[in-house]
């Protein structure tokens, strides 16, 4: 099976030996003389492995003494190569180097053809070496020069490229041509002319219009061997099917290394982030030359399967780090995935969901058939040709070990020495098990409680008479208060309504919490703060809700208020009422509404409270615990409602006519700043209106204004926070009773609606415990 791995004689091995150690003796005296970084020491090093590859399948014994003279060219491009990728090097003599390095390189083009003619060892090999060696420094120098000039320079590195592929396509391109002395000397004049732009010795304009010249030189001198070409040729056929097999071998490559490498974190979606080398590339090379057909044949489709899985995986990763923050978990999120599809309908309307939803499926599919397929496909590549794929392997292999002895990262904490696919896959694995023994775990949580027991009639004493209204604002986090682009408006409106609420009685007391989900997953958060629980995903959420566990709206039912929750938001049947002890559940078609949507947010937030004025807060009515959920903040945070005159509200027609409507996935198309803009102000149209409502309590009737708690549910998405935000949300206890307050005095929290820099952080499960602890016995 190895027979086709062409055996490298003495000669030949001693003299890529020599290549191999004066390669690294260059690149050990860039690093060490002109600062070559840890990224361009593993380029370096991998050029310098496959310099070393292809001539170890070259069909010669020896190089002989040309060849030696140009193999000392390929160590100096190595060099050249390794100085150019470097992306951190700043040291003053990198660039003078580099130049040098391809300035010598370029001199010895002349030296190693003088050597061949006078020692008359002039050969093809030694000539197609010469060839492509100038090409290859050509690209390279052009790369580096497109930097400081524009991406057009690149197109002399890549003409040589771009010919040789047309080739395959138009066969009659590869016929003979004699050389013409006008063609080298255009040919030699750009390697001249890019060292000298290199060189940043000429101004801007001037090297603009030298390598504009350059380019104008070379097109003509290629356009001029088409032409020849052309004529010489008997027939001009076209073969397209050739072009289409390499067209789709290389988009098998491309879907692969976009497997391999798509990084499952919005924050590590840059460019720079595909400069990795994966390990599974190696081992997948080394195992398609070696295995049998059948077994090759077998395997390929069934790694490329999982791969196209993990493809999959990777992608649902990305759009749930840009919505909640966090990577999907196939164990405990399954049941998002139809939250996402309610969502979509909500916004977008019902037809474009299903669309989308079929279009996921398809999606996920093809990306499973196509990764096998692309992986098959590269695997009979790799193992017609053996002996190349072999060597690329191990050119691979050098270029992954440097990275990984020396713990290379061009993106913080994604490593050029990439395992990621190999790692995700293990996760992937152990989530399941994970997820087996977080159930186990939350279930020994659940099963200790402090306040099961407490008598209803020692269970909030000290609130007993009073209404009180749980506020949930959505997507109010720390970022709006903390946030410079966001905070000074949103505090402006904050100290506002402090002013405000203060002239008729109300103080506060405000603290942080950290919320369990971020950029979504509103009603886990909602669960975290009743049950005094962690409830971080949908598993947690459906064992709680099964369970009996005394919830804060259960604590205030047993105690005897009337129980109630207002969630427009919810479209359809909440059966999860009744474990959170709510009397009353009113959702959208409860509400009467007959006003436009404002995006996903069914109704303005102003109607929420005229409704709950309406149904719940007339004359007579018991004492009330209430949750209230204010949806005007929820993305996509457009378009915002005016606000009118309470008693206008009427069924909300008033807030017509119907608005253009926002998808969500508007909110990654918008301009960022115009996204965040949007948060911001939705987040002060929320807080007015509650601010305007409360103060309104206090005024028409002081005997029955409520007790607020006012918290944000969690951050807003990553498109407004950025890709790490923290989970810090503020909550407030307002009240115009001193006794209320005084009963939190120890928590430390500071006086008013905004937290200080001093405040402590609980987890938002603390919060139960605390509250009922304050406001009744202790158990």
């Amino acid at each position: 099976m190895l027979a086709r791995v062409r055996r490298v004689s003495p000669t030949l091995t001693a003299e890529l030996l020599g290549g191999a150690l004066a390669s690294a003796g260059l690149l050990g005296v860039l690093t060490h003389g002109v600062g070559l970084g840890p990224f361009g020491l593993v380029v370096g090093a991998t050029a310098a492995a496959a310099l070393v590859a292809l001539l170890a399948g070259a069909p010669v014994d020896a190089l002989g003494p040309a060849g030696r003279v140009t193999l000392v060219r390929a160590v100096l491009v190595v060099g050249v190569t390794a100085l150019v990728a470097d992306p951190v090097s700043q040291h003053p003599m990198s660039g003078p180097a580099l130049v040098v390095l391809a300035a010598v390189a370029l001199v010895l083009d002349g030296v190693d053809g003088a050597v061949a003619r006078r020692w008359n060892v002039a050969s093809s090999f030694g000539a197609r070496f010469d060839m492509e060696l100038d090409a290859f420094l050509l690209l390279v120098l052009s790369w580096h020069v497109s930097w400081a000039l524009g991406n057009w320079v690149l197109l002399i590195g890549l003409a040589r490229y771009l010919f040789v592929a047309a080739g395959v396509v138009l066969p009659w391109l590869t016929g003979e041509l004699t050389p013409k002395r006008s063609g080298k000397v255009v040919a030699a004049a750009q390697g001249v002319v890019l060292v000298i732009a290199a060189s940043t010795l000429l101004p801007a304009l001037a090297a603009t219009v030298l390598v504009g010249a350059a380019l104008a030189a070379l097109l003509w001198s290629f356009g001029r061997d088409v032409v020849r070409l052309w004529r010489s040729a008997d027939t001009h056929p076209v073969r397209v099917r050739p072009g289409l097999a390499g067209v789709l071998t290389l988009l098998a490559g491309v879907l692969v290394l976009v497997a391999l490498l798509l990084p499952g974190d919005i924050a590590r979606l840059v460019p720079p982030s595909a400069l990795r080398i994966p390990f599974e590339v190696l081992v997948a090379l080394v195992v398609a030359a070696l295995l049998p057909g059948w077994a090759r044949r077998i395997l390929a489709w069934v790694a490329g399967a999982v791969l196209g899985v993990m493809l999959v995986l990777t992608l649902f990763d990305l759009g749930f780090s840009v919505a909640i923050a966090r990577s999907f978990d196939p164990a405990r999120d399954a049941v998002l995935l139809g939250n996402a599809y309610d969502f979509v309908a909500e916004t977008s309307g019902p037809v474009v969901g299903v669309v989308v939803a079929v279009l996921v499926a398809l999606l996920g599919i093809a990306l499973v058939v196509g990764t096998g397929g692309a992986v098959a496909r590269l695997a009979r590549i790799a193992a017609a040709h053996r002996s190349g794929a072999l060597r690329l392997a191990g050119v691979l292999a050098v270029g992954w070990f440097v990275a990984w002895t020396l713990s290379v990262q061009v993106v913080p904490g994604v490593p050029v020495a990439s395992r990621d696919t190999s790692i995700r896959a293990v996760d992937r694995a152990v989530e399941i098990d994970a997820g087996v023994r977080d159930q186990q775990a939350f279930e020994r949580e659940a099963s200790v409680d402090a306040f099961r027991d407490v008598p209803d009639d020692r269970l909030l004493t000290a609130l007993r008479g009073r209404d009180v209204v749980v506020a949930v604002v959505e997507s109010y986090g720390m970022s709006a208060l903390d946030d410079p682009g966001l905070a000074g408006p949103v505090r402006a409106v904050v100290d506002d309504g402090e002013r405000r609420l203060g002239a008729v009685g109300y103080s506060a007391r405000t603290g942080m919490l950290t919320s369990p989900v971020a950029g979504g997953g509103s009603w886990l958060a909602h669960a975290t703060l009743l049950s005094g629980l962690w409830i971080d995903g949908e598993q947690r959420h459906t064992d709680l809700v099964s369970s009996d566990r005394l919830t804060l709206t259960r604590a205030f039912h047993q105690a005897g208020w009337r129980t109630v929750t207002v969630q427009p938001g919810t479209t359809g049947p909440w059966p999860e009422a009744a474990f959170f002890g709510l009397d009353r559940a009113y959702t959208h078609d409860d509400l009467g509404y007959r006003g436009p949507r404002f995006s996903w947010s069914p109704m303005p937030d102003q109607y929420l409270f005229s409704a709950f004025d309406r149904l719940e807060r007339g004359p007579g009515a018991p004492p009330t615990m209430a949750e209230l959920v204010l949806t005007s903040s929820h993305g996509p945070w457009a378009p915002l409602p005016r606000t009118v005159p309470p008693d206008q509200v009427g069924d909300g027609s008033v807030f017509g006519p119907e608005e253009p409507q926002h998808s969500f996935q508007s909110i990654l198309t918008t301009p960022t700043p115009q996204v965040r803009d949007d948060y911001r102000r939705s987040i002060e149209y929320s807080l007015k209106t509650l601010y305007d409502w409360t103060e309104r309590q206090a005024v028409q009737d002081p005997a029955r204004a409520p007790v607020l708690v006012v918290f944000g549910d969690h951050q807003a998405s990553p498109v407004v926070t950025g890709p790490t935000p923290d989970r810090r949300i503020p909550i407030s206890i307002v009240s115009r009773d001193p006794a209320v307050l005084d009963a939190v005095s120890g928590w430390g929290w500071a006086d008013g609606l905004t937290p200080d820099p001093t405040t402590p952080v609980w987890r938002m499960d603390a919060f139960r415990d605390r509250f009922l602890d304050a406001y009744g016995p202790r158990p």
